[in-house]
């Protein structure tokens, strides 16, 4: 079936959801920078504000799936002023907080906020926006937004945390999100032919054949390690280059950019990965409009496990923290346009928000454990390398259980 929507590739919908993804990504992402500094004001343990970490993930997965039924119920841009407020709130309220629990509280309005501002709601609106030969594309131009603005993070907050505290870095954020807002007459997706040959069937009847489909549960549990392994490293990264690292030689490459610290080197490193991933994404969204989304799915998750066993298994330098970041960005977020547009090619668009937020919840679900458990076994051994293990593993699981997903409109398939 032909869309009848426009054949333009860049649409007002796409460069609005894109700020405000790049937006509320760059304080997502930054998150890991503040590991040591508020565990050195307080006194805390690593796992302490990891726990605060992990909290926000879950609740980030939590919400997704509730932003998007509210998304599509009430409308895209009320899910995502709320979002904003929400997530505005939840970052004032953390910049006062003086206790661990008050921290993990608070996080969960952020997680909150990250919904109503993310993927979920987002991807939904733009790929409902797009023609059918663009909407592969547009969704890796939307996500890679978020890649950028995960190299504008967490550079930002090291550069803020020279001259100021964390709470007021905070508070910066805060209204940062807020801001973002002034785009919002822009997320309107007019309704199409594809949309349109959805509605025949209720939210409750798209959800009963989705849970029904091996399908569906093979893409839910797949995501899970994509949220372990991006979670744990932009939570802990930044302080296991700070740790680990072999110290920044006078006169080098990464000395003549300024970068003459370990604990720099590993904010730079979650920006080369949100680099790297622009492109990722990018060429996933483009391959997927030509190529199986399900093996283009379990190649990415070979090459993370690859990368990510030869890093822990090789001396730290420098050198090796650059060129895993480099690999590990390039399939960073690439899952994400892979995975939504499969949920929208196998399910449909009508609800595509909330089919594809309850698949995230898994994303989350690996991100709480490898933010939490990087913190806990980090405390327990003084290292970070069982976790490295854990998620070599999880991304092995990931490339195996995609490749048994049956592509293709549900509606073509019979069920037993």
């Amino acid at each position: 079936m032909s869309s009848t929507r426009g054949n333009s590739l860049v649409t007002p919908v796409l460069v609005a959801g894109c700020l405000i993804l790049m937006t509320g990504f760059s304080i997502r992402a930054s998150f890991g920078v503040f590991q040591i500094p508020i565990a050195e004001e307080f006194g805390w343990l690593r796992s302490e504000f990891s726990l605060a970490i992990a909290i926000q993930n879950l609740a980030w997965g939590i919400g997704q799936p509730l932003f998007g039924a509210l998304a599509e119920r009430f409308g895209e841009r009320l899910a995502l002023v709320l979002g904003a407020v929400v997530y505005a709130l939840g970052l004032v309220l953390s910049s006062f907080a003086v206790t661990p629990e008050a921290h993990q509280f608070y996080e969960i309005l952020v997680g909150f906020g990250i919904a109503g501002t993310g993927f979920g709601v987002i991807l939904a609106v733009v790929g409902r926006a797009a023609s059918d030969e663009n909407r592969s594309m547009t969704l890796g131009i939307a996500t890679a937004a978020g890649s950028a603005g995960q190299i504008i993070g967490p550079p930002v907050a090291a550069y803020f945390l020279d001259f100021m505290n964390w709470s007021s870095v905070f508070l910066i954020f805060a209204v940062s999100i807020m801001a973002v807002l002034v785009v919002l007459p822009m997320m309107r997706a007019e309704g199409g032919a594809v949309v349109a040959s959805a509605r025949e069937e209720t939210m409750g009847e798209v959800l009963r054949k989705a849970f029904y489909d091996p399908s569906y549960s093979m893409i839910f549990l797949g995501f899970f390690s994509c949220g372990f392994q991006l979670a744990f490293v932009t939570a802990h990264f930044p302080a296991f280059v700070t740790e680990a690292c072999a110290a920044i030689e006078p006169g080098s490459l990464m000395a003549s950019l300024g970068i003459n610290t370990t604990s720099a080197l590993g904010a730079f490193s979650i920006a080369v990965i949100g680099a790297a991933n622009i492109m990722g994404t990018l060429a996933a969204g483009a391959l997927g409009k030509h190529y199986s989304k399900k093996y283009l799915l379990a190649a990415i998750y070979v090459g993370r496990t690859l990368a990510a066993g030869a890093f822990i298994m090789m001396p730290m330098t420098p050198t090796t923290v650059l060129v895993f970041s480099v690999v590990m960005g390039s399939l960073w977020l690439a899952t994400v346009p892979l995975t939504s547009g499969l949920v929208a090619e196998i399910y449909g668009l009508k609800y595509m928000g909330t089919l594809y937020g309850i698949v995230f919840f898994s994303h989350q679900l690996g991100s709480f454990l490898g933010v939490w458990l990087g913190g806990t076994l980090y405390d327990q051994f003084g290292s970070y390398d069982l976790v490295w293990w854990v998620g070599v593993g999880v991304g092995a699981f990931s490339a195996v259980i995609h490749l048994p997903v049956k592509e293709g409109p549900i509606q073509a398939r019979q069920f037993a």
